[in-house]
């Protein structure tokens, strides 16, 4: 009796050993430090799909390194990068809105740091280089889907209540890589049909691998619980919804293991 419980407290110390493992990593774009996060199970062995992890408008949040977290527990290591430098973070709008502008006003400098973000991904011991995709929420959104259509060397993006604001040119026909995801609210009054017009102009001119999924009656951020109280803070028109959330995360985890796993 003795021997049989020593064994399970063994195995249990054990399991509680292996866990979702979050380090802090500086990197460098040019003269810029950047300050993101390497997210990996330490119980999965040997090598596995990278994917970056781009944060909405205000920053690198709790609901990001969560969400980091379960790509990881799925199978991935999880990349948080630091789009705006010294990994600033913005509590207003008007703050968070000039640091997403800063980038979003400036492609090459978008592209400048997330490759930054994705070469240092690419570096982790835990990662298969071969294999690096990208997701990102609302502002982090736009840039995945940027990215993408930039020609960043990608297998797949996806892009969660993603802003539509498209500040790099049409592709080329065949040059988007990456497999595109789009999973934005129905209700969402941030991003305009014209721009979901736009996007599908372009991205089948482009000969594009890409899929648009709304879900009906969620607005921006259906995926950050703490969307509600920033919508009520801010009289934005911004809200978490579990049902949605849920169905993104289900389409997720299906297109992201289709383009990124063996």
């Amino acid at each position: 009796m003795k021997a049989l419980l020593a064994g399970a407290l063994c195995a249990f110390s054990l399991a509680a050993a292996a866990a979702v493992k979050e380090t802090p990593v500086t990197y460098k774009d040019g003269d810029t430090t950047m300050k993101g996060f390497v997210v990996y199970d330490d119980a999965i062995k040997g090598k596995r799909p990278g994917l970056i992890v781009v944060h909405e408008w205000w920053g690198i949040t709790k609901h990001i390194h969560n969400e980091a977290r379960r790509f990881a527990r799925q199978g991935y290591t999880a990349f948080i990068a630091d789009m705006y430098g010294d990994a600033k973070t913005a509590d207003n709008p008007k703050d968070a809105g000039a640091l997403a502008g800063s980038v979003m006003k400036d492609p090459k400098a978008m592209e400048a740091r997330f490759n930054a973000a994705r070469e240092a991904l690419a570096k982790q011991p835990t990662v298969d280089a071969s294999r690096i995709g990208a997701v990102g929420y609302c502002f982090g959104g736009a840039v995945v889907i940027n990215m993408a259509r930039a020609g960043a060397d990608l297998a797949a993006v996806a892009g969660f209540h993603a802003s539509l604001g498209l500040n790099t040119p049409a592709p080329a026909p065949g040059s988007v890589k990456a497999k595109v995801l789009v999973l934005n609210g129905a209700d969402d009054p941030f991003v305009k049909p014209e721009q979901y017009a736009k996007l599908e102009s372009e991205m089948k001119a482009a000969n594009a691998d890409y899929r648009v999924v709304q879900y009906p009656g969620a607005v921006h951020a259906f995926t950050n619980p703490e969307a509600t109280a920033l919508g009520k803070k801010f009289n934005l028109p911004v809200r978490y919804d579990a049902k949605a959330n849920k169905e993104a995360e289900a389409e997720s985890a299906k297109f992201l293991a289709a383009n990124l796993k063996k």
